[in-house]
């Protein structure tokens, strides 16, 4: 196993900061501090103790990562590289990832606070297979010959790198969203400037680490660390040629609108207001696991997170109960500790976020079921908020409207499947959507009828690296992952060959 040249031993305790000096910048291949030499700090969510510090980038220190990602992409090493050479080298970050998991899962746990267990379970996993399936679409990047209609002219097309990427990453799942964006852009052979989220950058500076180990030439994977005006000077770049963000709805509107200098490619993941709808003659027990599971997921500090329910109204009181009780034997904690079901809050300000829905909630007259309350005893120094259901919320209502991201589940009633796509459509998002039923029928209907990028019929909202992942509407532009990304970090070009002697 490498060693990290910035972090303190796993067996430092967990309750020690895991930084053992300030996290660097990686430009052209150098680690170091900014320009400025200004440092923030990173917290732990569980404790709200800090973590350590990491270097704060500034607009010089963008130009610098500009400039050694233009160099990389044109320098031979990586520019010609030969595609099964690429693959191997993406086939080593998954060794190491797999190699280095444990490490990768307890820096994902201590800095974003997920449960140990979806950090080994879920995260890092997900993060090597991304990277194994991107190995495997180097050699099968093709073009192809067309039939056009001009005389004694071969035409054909290839598909060549984007050029510089900038990808911008969230805190919900720093180290697996990374690898989304980070695996194909590699995989078709750009250079990658990566800002991670600040609250969660962990994951994302050992990861940088491991793809230097793995034999990715120098300056081809870059890393700034820093807030949001470190993305907005990227966004804001002549010289990135695409970004790939995942993130708020606000924040990819104003992306769209800086990238337009340039043009630059763009794809946005942004935020969800997923409609879950359980029919009449749904498992309901299967249907409440599920459904619970889906909100809470990650504290529902998930992008797709089941949000809003719409249960049959025969059946809401018994699905609403069933919930509640669910909901509540959830044991909040520690991701580190062993009985953790449910871990904290990112940070003390999206706890009072989640928490002033749940009051608007009250307020505009839904009827809080359980939860609704930051957790208190032995939790309260950190960001824990209790589970929470509402029952009697109606469409109009700021809970089933707009995009909480926290452990809330907001329960409405419908009378008429007819009508329910209609409601399910009535949002601005269209990231996700949730079936329960057992009629064939039925599943297929309602997906057709849901606009939304992804739709789950009796199961959890669970991505793979193969299918597409992206929004309609205020969801985002375009899609990650499958052969879909590679859409999204090529470009076409066409030649044309005079065949006339």
């Amino acid at each position: 196993m490498a060693v990290s040249t910035f972090l303190r031993p796993q067996e430092s305790g967990p309750d020690s900061p895991v930084l053992e000096k300030p996290g660097r910048l990686l430009i052209g291949g150098e680690w170091g501090p900014g320009t400025s030499g200004r440092t923030f700090t990173t917290y732990d969510p569980a404790t709200a103790a800090p973590l350590g510090e990491l270097a704060e980038a500034d607009a010089s220190d963008v130009d610098a990562a500009v400039d050694a990602a233009r160099k990389a992409l044109r320098d031979p090493e990586w520019a010609q590289m030969s595609p099964a050479a690429r693959a191997r080298v993406l086939w080593r970050i998954a060794d190491l990832i797999e190699a280095n998991g444990d490490e990768l899962a307890y820096l994902e746990t201590r800095d974003q606070g997920q449960p140990l267990g979806v950090a080994r379970g879920v995260s890092v996993p997900g993060a090597a297979e991304h990277f194994r399936y991107y190995a495997g679409w180097t050699t099968k990047i093709e073009g192809a010959t067309s039939p056009i209609s001009l005389p004694n002219t071969l035409h054909y097309t290839r598909r060549e790198p984007v050029g510089v990427c900038a990808l911008i990453t969230p805190w919900n799942f720093p180290l697996m969203i990374l690898t989304w964006k980070l695996a194909p852009a590699l995989a078709c052979a750009n250079t990658v400037i990566i800002k991670p989220a600040e609250q969660t950058s962990l994951t994302a500076l050992r990861l940088a680490e491991l793809c230097l180990e793995a034999g990715v030439p120098e300056g081809v994977v870059n890393l700034l660390t820093g807030g949001p005006e470190v993305g907005r000077a990227l966004v804001a770049h002549a010289g990135v040629d695409k970004v790939s963000f995942t993130g708020s709805t606000e924040v990819g509107r104003e992306i769209m609108r800086s990238s337009a200098g340039n043009l630059k490619r763009v794809t946005l993941e942004l935020g969800g207001k997923t409609p879950t709808i359980v029919a009449h003659d749904a498992d309901l027990d299967r249907a409440v696991a599920g459904c619970v599971q889906g909100a809470l997921f990650n504290s529902g500090q998930v992008c797709a997170a089941y949000s809003r329910f719409y249960v049959d109204r025969s059946r809401v009181d018994e699905f609403t109960e069933k919930a509640a009780a669910a909901a509540a034997a959830l044991r909040l904690g520690p991701g580190l500790a062993d009985t953790t079901d449910l871990g904290p809050l990112v940070t003390e300000e999206h706890l009072r976020s989640v928490d002033g829905y749940v009051r608007t909630g009250v307020e505009q007259g839904a009827e809080l079921v359980t939860g609704g309350r930051r957790a208190d005893g032995d939790l309260e120094k950190g960001f824990f908020y209790r589970p929470t259901v509402f029952a009697g919320v109606t469409d109009d209502m700021t809970i089933a409207r707009e995009e909480i991201f926290g452990p809330v589940i907001p329960v409405l009633a419908y009378d008429d499947l007819d009508d329910i796509a209609d409601r399910a459509n009535d949002s601005e998002f269209g990231l996700a959507a949730s079936i329960w039923t057992k009629d064939l029928s039925t599943a297929h209907t309602l997906a057709a009828a849901v606009r939304a990028g992804s739709v789950f019929v009796n199961m959890l909202h669970v991505p793979d690296a193969a299918a597409p992942w992206g929004g309609f509407k205020a969801s985002g532009v375009g899609r990650e992952m499958g052969p879909y990304a590679l859409e999204a970090y090529t470009e076409v070009k066409g030649v044309f060959v005079n065949l006339d002697r």
